[in-house]
């Protein structure tokens, strides 16, 4: 097993800098410090703003986009929307692997009917099976007062608290979720497009039946840990193109993106790294980390990625009109395509940087050197990589404080750090500096105590 030593002195500024290597390095360190990879800078400077209007104003024109609305019409409903995104997506590129993911739904919940859904697919195949997806969801729905509103005067469907909304009446969500879905294909149309090889396969997703209950989403999700597909990242954007809440209040340069907890669970490490990469490639916008899985009573399908074990995060635009939500007023008028185009630019900045990184490592253990007071880290070798990244912070931070760049090795000793005061995480970087998600150990749970009484 390759192993390292580090020498680590106290900072008064910096906390931790690195003195010497002292043993066991292999190999060199050819991945220096990651410096921008032009070709994400080129996808992100393709993100088209004018084309972005173009897919929304398409998606308006439909009327609307109901889960339960007509499928007959070559022009209105749902039929004609899903239609039209698989041709729009097939004509971007050969290489783009563009289908219908279709189930059938029993009538249950918000579903008043058995129907038959289509989440619109299109893959883009890397080096690697492991997948990193970019969705939204493009169905709809609109209700008399919108989600500002208690819906106190709907219909309800019978024994149910669930409002009942005429099949095809106006619903034309140009921001939830057009926003999202028109993000979706025109990274799907970039990326194809490109001519670049990625290691991770790509993955453009609309998803429907979100505002049924994510049933889209999840029967993807369900279907894909039956397969036992590896995802690596699912990037959900849901409400992403509006800077203008209902009160005034303007927000053009910021998206808040949402994970669930705990603070180092798989979706968080990738809300970090959104955050990082989205920094570093776009620098004019800001992510803003919401540390729980959505806003207060409300959900995305990130969620159900979630719930079936794959890591996965929602963006979410920064102010919100609750006023044009699940409301006939959700049009065109409503939206702010530069706004939108930032938020396409930092999802693509996001999805390149983890497709063209190698695969996370699994960090095996941390434990105590014999002494007691160096730290152990060792973890699994990542596929392609030839260095690690070793993170640390003191155990109450939310965020990695300090980092280490070593060599091609899978154990490393840290001198002089308890491990009971920091967490640690690891990740792999290939030789031109490309840099996975960082893997962070959790400790395992302990059992609970059981104890055996006399009578």
């Amino acid at each position: 097993m390759k192993s390292a030593r580090i020498r680590l002195k106290k900072s008064t500024t910096c906390g931790f800098v690195v003195l010497l290597v002292v043993s066991g390095f292999v190999g060199s360190l050819r991945a220096q410090q990651a410096d921008l990879d032009p070709r994400v800078e080129q996808i992100i400077a393709a993100v088209s703003e004018d084309r972005l209007v173009v897919l929304l104003k398409k998606l308006e024109s439909f009327g609307t986009r109901s889960t339960l609305s007509s499928v007959d019409s070559s022009t209105k409903g749902i039929g004609a929307a899903r239609q039209w995104i698989l041709d729009e997506m097939k004509s971007y590129s050969p290489k783009l692997h563009v289908s219908f993911d279709t189930y059938r739904i029993a009538k249950q919940g918000r579903i008043t009917r058995d129907v038959e859904i289509r989440n619109v697919m299109a893959v883009l195949p890397g080096r690697s099976a492991r997948r990193v997806y970019v969705s939204g969801h493009y169905d709809t729905i609109a209700f008399a007062g919108g989600q500002s509103t208690s819906n106190a005067g709907q219909a309800r469907a019978p024994g149910t608290d669930i409002e009942v909304v005429p099949d095809d009446s106006p619903a034309p969500g140009v921001n939830d979720d057009g926003s999202g879905t028109a993000l979706t294909m025109e990274l799907a149309r970039i990326f194809s497009q490109s001519g670049f090889e990625f290691d991770a396969t790509l993955v453009f997703m609309c998803h429907v039946a979100e505002e049924q209950g994510l049933f889209g989403a999840f029967l993807h999700a369900q279907k894909a840990a039956a397969d036992k597909v590896r995802i690596d990242a699912v990037l959900n954007n849901d409400i992403v193109g509006g800077d203008r809440a209902g009160n005034g209040i303007e927000d053009g340069a910021t998206i808040r993106v949402y994970s669930e907890g705990p603070e180092d669970s798989p979706s968080r490490e990738l809300a970090r790294f959104v955050q990082r990469w989205g920094a570093r490639y776009v620098p004019s916008h800001r992510v803003r980390l919401m540390a729980r899985s959505d806003r207060f009573g409300r959900g995305g399908d990130h969620t159900a990625y979630n719930q079936l074990g794959f890591p996965a995060v929602g963006f979410r635009e920064s102010r919100e009109n609750f006023s044009r939500q699940h409301d006939a007023r959700d049009t065109f008028e409503g939206l702010s395509p530069p706004y939108l185009a930032q938020n396409a630019r930092v999802n693509a900045a996001a999805a390149g940087a983890l497709a063209l990184a190698p695969p996370a490592p699994v960090l095996i253990s941390v434990r105590r050197e014999p002494s007691g007071y160096d730290a152990k880290l060792r973890w699994n070798a990542a596929p392609g990589a030839t260095a690690y990244r070793i993170f640390w912070r003191e155990a109450w931070g939310p965020d990695w404080q300090h980092d280490i760049l070593i060599g091609n090795v899978t154990e490393v000793v840290l001198p002089n750090m308890q491990i009971d005061d920091y967490v640690f995480g690891v990740a792999a970087l290939d030789a031109s500096g490309h840099e996975s998600v960082v893997a962070a150990y959790v400790s395992p749970a302990r059992a609970p105590i059981t104890v055996q009484t006399l009578p």
